[in-house]
């Protein structure tokens, strides 16, 4: 008799868990709306010789005295030219996915609003020329990353400091170029203010924190400091907005 022969294959194998890659839905869809947005004015203005969404939407002083109040958040939508909007959506597809990632999506989201409302609001203030753009809250972008970078400094260690002067300087070359003729550099000011305030009282606060096979960041943060932060830097711009359409401060 013969004994048969062991096996000694492997067992087959299990089917491993994938995760689902990340992906920055909301970066997306302001793309995705801005440019579809600006598909439209050109198909209105080739159609019927009238930008619409422009005429509806873009920050004009005194139809916002008479009440459209709207025009303090549909600029950031609109855009003039090409150039323009590239300008914006290339800045925005670099700089939103990181941010979006560490803020999470709600708050991001308040944060690209309220950056937004800030800049037009400030251009409604101190500007009386008609203006149109992302850009307002692209600036807020740039200063939620810099208070990133600063608050967290010892997670992100000696890198840190060189991307904050990188962010730094990319602020102040930028805003150096808004000084030339046609451009609402107080609508970018007052976007950089607005984004830096709201980021400063609810970004991401982050610590390591040791998790079962491997250490991960932890956001000191809750969903109660964005919505006091939203609360409190939209209130003081609508505020400002109120003074100025009630009073002609």
């Amino acid at each position: 008799m013969t004994t048969p022969p062991t096996s000694f294959a492997p067992p087959p194998p299990q089917p491993v868990e994938q995760r689902p890659v990340w992906q920055p839905r909301v970066t997306q869809v302001i793309l995705g709306l801005t440019i579809g947005m600006y598909i439209l004015q050109m198909l209105t203005l080739y159609l019927t010789g009238i930008d619409y969404p422009e005429a509806l939407g873009v920050k004009v002083n005194n139809l916002i005295v008479q009440g459209q109040i709207w025009r303090l958040f549909t600029p950031m939508l609109l855009h003039g030219s090409l150039l323009h909007i590239g300008f914006n959506m290339y800045a925005l597809y670099a700089i939103g996915p990181g941010l979006e990632r560490y803020y999470g999506r709600g708050r991001y989201l308040l944060l690209y609003i309220l950056a937004g409302f800030a800049g037009n609001v400030t251009s409604f203030l101190i500007s009386p020329q008609p203006s149109l753009g992302a850009s307002t809250a692209i600036f807020g972008l740039l200063g939620a990353e810099g208070v990133l970078l600063y608050q967290n400094r010892q997670i992100f260690g000696p890198e840190s400091r060189r991307s904050l002067i990188n962010v730094v300087m990319i602020a102040v070359i930028n805003l150096v170029i808004g000084l030339s003729p046609g451009i609402d550099n107080w609508g970018h000011i007052g976007g950089l203010i607005g984004g830096t305030l709201y980021a400063w009282f609810s970004g991401p606060r982050l610590r390591v924190e040791m998790g079962l096979y491997q250490p991960r960041l932890v956001d000191e943060r809750d969903s109660g400091d964005a919505l006091r932060a939203a609360l409190g830097v939209g209130g003081v711009f609508a505020v400002l907005a109120g003074l100025k359409i009630f009073l002609g401060f």
